[in-house]
Parts: C-alpha cells; structure tokens; sequence
C-alpha cells in the first residue's frame, strides 16, 4: 500500500454520500500476510469483499517477500501467541489441501546463545529462556544441547565452548509470496473483488459506513480492514502513528561451498543465533530451499534508523553484505562463502512493546486496524487474518485478541 502522507482517517463531518458507489461488505486496504488472509476467510464467510494494494501482491516493498519466513510453535515472544501459530499451521494445511500448493516446510529450528549472555529479542529480555518456558508451558516437543551435542548434530555450524542450544523438530518455513498468492487466488475464486496497482488516498468515516477514496475512484464498505503494513502511519492519526515504527532490514542469499548439501532442507534447520545482549545481535537462516545455486537465506535486525516506504532505500549496499558476513556468518555458519547471490530489503512495522496491534479503531466506529507485525508476525498471520475478518463482521474470533489492543498503549 501507499498513500498520500497527509490524507488520514477523516471525521464524519467530511462524509459525502456513499449513496451510489458500488458497496461491500468489507473493504481490507492492503493485501500483504495478514490482509491477503483477511480476504480468503472473509469470502469463506460469505460476505462481500473488496481488497486494495497498492502494488500487486505479492510483491517486494513491504514485509511479506523474499521466499520464506521462520515459523515455530515455541515462541520466545511470548505464550499468548502460540494459538496463533497453531492456528496458522491448521489453515496452512487447509490452503494447501485447497490449492494445490505447498506452503508450510518443517526441517526443525535451532536457536543458539552463548550460556553466559542474557539476549533479548523482540520484547522478550531472554529470548532463550522464554522460548524454553512456553516450550514447557504448551507440551511443544524440544531438546536443549549443550555445545558438543551442537557441533556433532549440526556441523553446519562453528559454536563456542559457552554456546547453547534449542531444537525444535516442529519449526521450518512458511512460503511467504506463495501463501500469500495462494490466499488471494482463492479469495477471488469465491468472489472476492481485487484491485492490484491502486493507492489509497483516504479513509472517511461516514453514518452508513466508511467510504475509501483511491486514486481511480471511490468504494463504500460497512467496514474497513487496515492491513497495510509500514504505510499504516500514514493511514491513521498522528497520536495513533506514533505507536509505529518502521525500520529497514537486510536479507542476503550466500554462496555454499559446493556441494552444498550440508544445507538443504532435509539435512539443515532454520536457524537463529544470538551473539549478544543487544536486540541487533542476531541473525537468522534458513535451508538451501532452491539449492546451491539459490544460496543460503541469511537475515539481520536493525533499530537503529527509523524509515518510512516512501522514501526507504530499497537496494542493499555490497558493503551491507559484507558487514553481515563479517559480523554473523564468518566463523559461525561453514561452507559458506562471501559470495552473494541476491539481496533484499524488507520492513519491520515495531511497537513499543513488539507485540501485534488487532483491534477496531479507538475513535472510528467502522474501522479495524490489523497490525501483526514488529518482525515476527508472518508465522501468526492465517489466524490473524481470520480472527480480523470474524471481527470486521461484528462475529466472535476464535483467538482471544486482547493482548492485541490499542488500549495497553493509550490507557
């Protein structure tokens, strides 16, 4: 999505009549994770739907692209989500049984730390030992390894005498551009009306709905979803907005050394590994997943700069890759090498806490916001989006979403 950065969500007052503009049900403004998910359950629910992107989903600006996203049911951000990633799994299959396509790999995760560094990682202050709890909390199956348990089951990497180990045979990767073509594919099929390469100017309020004004034309709904991603600050009021941050992240594919088969899917994990306290010392990777010749998926977490889409640098520096291999992947990851294949930029939407914003708009009667995000939010986004659409509709989501209000930010 894109808008024009001082167009908000206008007051009634502003209304004009919606009288004579083609009606929906409810209108989902951005069409990534969690608005393509909102569309599939909500056509499933048999309303009438209108989805709106900016660009043509999925496509490389936002949050959801770059092959695959890490997915586990252990999740060190905290236990309120593990129905969440349940729940996606569930719906993931379903897709798959519907359209043919598969989304959902497990190859197992791993997750390593020096024993002696306490890390935190997306709100949690010990990501490890929180990971660990909620492990124990839900029955999910795990193993802890010390260091010499590491080297001798994943030779893949280099590990220090200190270095801990989590395994979860369980975890993998979810397909990101494919679940989200596969979502949209079958929401059209069930009548769902799609506009691709439009952007929205704004979002009114008005007695009989909300209106949306794009930049072809205008479209009424009983309810509008916002599921833009890093342009939601755009889209809402500035004492809202601020709840948002949006930063810029590096992914880079590098070059196995051949024969690479030490990292395919069947013989290599995802894998996250903390190299200190600090929220940037981390790096992720995953499996060889299109072989040797596709390279291994390496990815970082920066905080430090916020940005926005429209104006964020969106091609990656030689000197960035080099960084990160210096940083993280020398001497951690063998086999290798220093070459790139390919790199990406993508976007985290961050809030206070790093936890998801679901929940109706605080002062807009026909507005809900769906904000699952803060840089794991792929892996709980099918629940997500059929917990949003059950809400847009005035029904009862299956998940509780109340750890996901606006209310623990503005009181």
């Amino acid at each position: 999505m894109d808008v024009d950065r001082h167009v908000l969500i206008a007051p009634a007052s502003a209304a004009r009549t919606i009288a004579r503009m083609k009606h929906y049900d409810v209108l989902v403004v951005g069409l990534g994770a969690v608005g393509s998910a909102a569309v599939h359950h909500l056509t499933a629910m048999g309303t009438s739907v209108l989805g709106i992107d900016r660009y043509a989903p999925p496509h490389p600006y936002g949050s959801t692209h770059g092959d695959t996203r890490i997915t586990r049911e252990a999740v060190g951000e905290g236990e309120v989500y593990v129905p969440f990633v349940r729940r996606s799994h569930e719906l993931w299959h379903e897709l798959e049984h519907e359209t043919s396509t598969a989304v959902l790999h497990r190859t197992g995760g791993l997750l390593v730390r020096p024993a002696s560094v306490t890390a935190s990682m997306h709100g949690a202050d010990d990501f490890l030992r929180s990971t660990i709890d909620v492990a124990v909390a839900h029955g999910i199956d795990h193993r802890l390894l010390d260091a010499d348990e590491l080297r001798r089951e994943f030779p893949q990497f280099r590990v220090g005498v200190d270095d801990v180990g989590f395994f979860e045979p369980g975890a993998g990767y979810v397909l990101a551009d494919d679940a989200v073509r596969a979502q949209l594919e079958l929401a059209e099929r069930r009548g769902a009306t799609l506009r691709r390469d439009e952007r929205v100017l704004s979002v009114v309020d008005t007695p009989a709905g909300a209106e949306v004004r794009t930049e072809r034309e205008r479209y009424g709904a009983d309810v509008v979803i916002l599921a833009p991603g890093a342009w939601l600050p755009e889209l809402i009021e500035p004492e809202l907005a601020r709840l948002f941050t949006v930063y810029r992240q590096v992914q880079s594919w590098f070059e196995p050394q051949r024969p690479g088969t030490a990292f395919e899917p069947d013989r290599c994990p995802i894998f996250i590994r903390q190299t200190g306290p600090g929220v940037d010392d981390v790096f992720y990777g995953f499996p060889a997943i299109h072989g040797p010749a596709g390279g291994v998926k390496i990815g970082t977490e920066r905080y430090d700069t916020p940005t926005a889409p429209g104006t964020v640098r969106r091609t990656v520096d030689p000197a960035e890759h080099a960084a990160a291999y210096e940083r993280f992947v020398r001497g951690r990851v063998l086999g290798v090498t220093d070459t790139v294949l390919r790199g990406i930029t993508c976007l985290y939407t961050v809030t206070p806490d790093f936890g998801f914003v679901v929940d109706r708009h605080p002062g807009r009667e026909h507005v809900v916001v769906a904000a699952a995000c803060s840089g794991h939010g792929f892996k709980h986004s099918a629940a997500v989006g059929e917990a949003t659409a059950a809400l847009a509709i005035g029904g009862v989501p299956r998940l509780n979403l109340s750890a996901f209000s606006f209310a623990r930010f503005t009181g």
